[in-house]
């Protein structure tokens, strides 16, 4: 049995053309697609509509569109299964979403993790490999393109109903693989909540758990029976050129259901193998970032650190406070005493805590969405 399990794989401005002709060789290499190639089974993260005519949604963050003809390397590729549920496959609406299925379709590539209803969405994808059943179910974090009772969308992760659907999917097949868009993007440690979910869902009966959404390599844990990676990287997604983004691990889950990982590199706009010392050096970071999070306290400590870095964007963005060019360079001259004098004067104790309470509080939260997603 030989089952990859690939990350982001998403046409980008810089490589768009290479991706309608379906030129494999130059966007991920010989070498790589003969690996890909060879597999039993291939499931990639598709985190685009693709359609012809855009229709964007509003919604914070961009709104991601690719051509339907660069359906041709995916097809090129041998991929046999796409993950929709992610942050972006309705950046186009329904319709986008609807040409995603229909192109996919026709090029007879399946896909997991949406539906016309949530119902439908969150039905997994059961594959047979060398007599062995695989169940592979599809979530997402909350964002702008879930499903509903009565809408089109991804499937969302729910921490009441998604454990039942574990339990459920394992008393049909030998193993089962989450699929799970979630986490802190460019962060490479889970948070408390997130590895608590996780391990739930091993609990539950989960055998590989990956958490794809955070564009970089995170670590990983054994636990239980089952294995949870939080953070693969993009396979190739050219959008940024930060460390976060040059790295990534494609997942091979072999006989036994024994999972190994094969470095990658970004070179440009296309992936490669990592060379030798390259995945050497990938490899080590890995571990020693998994060896961390055995302790409860690092993982702690390293989410507190990160909440403390974003303390004050969210709080500014709360504000709407416009940080143009000559905000940020007064802001910087004063080293940051400007950020700080506003959070200070806008966010006293009291309204610290209002706030906190209706974030915090499963009523107040559950009322100040329903408010918010309402439309007018």
């Amino acid at each position: 049995m030989k089952i990859i399990i690939g990350a982001d794989l998403v046409p980008t401005k810089s490589n768009i053309e290479l991706f309608k002709k379906g030129d494999v060789d130059t966007l991920i290499g010989r070498e790589l697609a003969d690996i890909i190639r060879s597999a039993d089974y291939r499931i990639f993260n598709l985190e685009v509509p693709l359609v012809n005519e855009s229709s964007p949604i509003q919604k914070c963050g961009p709104n991601l569109i690719a051509p339907t003809q660069c359906v041709s390397t995916y097809k090129a590729m041998g991929i046999d299964l796409l993950t929709l549920a992610n942050n972006h496959i309705l950046d186009q609406g329904i319709r986008g979403l609807n040409s995603t299925i229909r192109t996919l379709e026709k090029a007879d590539i399946s896909y997991v993790g949406v539906g016309d209803s949530i119902k439908e969405a969150s039905k997994p994808k059961i594959i047979n490999c060398e007599g062995k059943k695989i169940g592979i179910y599809a979530c997402v974090e909350h964002e702008f393109t879930i499903a509903t009772e009565k809408e089109s969308g991804a499937n969302p992760i729910d921490f009441l109903e998604t454990p039942d659907h574990i339990v459920d999917l394992k008393k049909q097949c030998d193993y089962v693989v989450v699929l799970y868009h979630g986490g802190k993007e460019q962060y490479r440690y889970p948070s408390p909540d997130l590895q608590k979910i996780c391990r739930k869902l091993v609990e539950k009966g989960a055998d590989l758990v990956v958490c794809q959404h955070s564009h970089c390599i995170g670590c990983k844990e054994e636990y239980l029976h089952g294995t949870i990676v939080y953070g693969q990287g993009n396979f190739l997604f050219d959008d940024e050129e930060n460390e976060y983004w040059q790295t990534s691990l494609m997942i091979m889950i072999s006989d036994d259901f024994e999972v190994k990982y094969i470095p990658l590199k970004k070179n440009k706009n296309t992936v490669r193998i990592a060379k030798e010392n390259e995945a050497e050096d990938i490899l080590e970071q890995f571990s020693i970032r998994s060896k961390e999070i055995t302790n409860p306290e690092k993982v702690c400590q390293h989410y507190d650190d990160l909440a403390e870095n974003y303390k004050n964007f969210y709080l500014l963005n709360i504000m709407r406070v416009k940080r143009g060019l000559a905000y940020r360079v007064i802001n910087k001259l004063i080293k940051g005493r400007l950020e700080k004098s506003i959070i200070n004067s806008a966010y006293n104790s009291t309204y610290k805590n209002v706030l906190r309470n209706y974030v915090e509080c499963e009523a107040h939260r559950e009322l100040l969405l329903r408010s918010l997603k309402k439309r007018t």
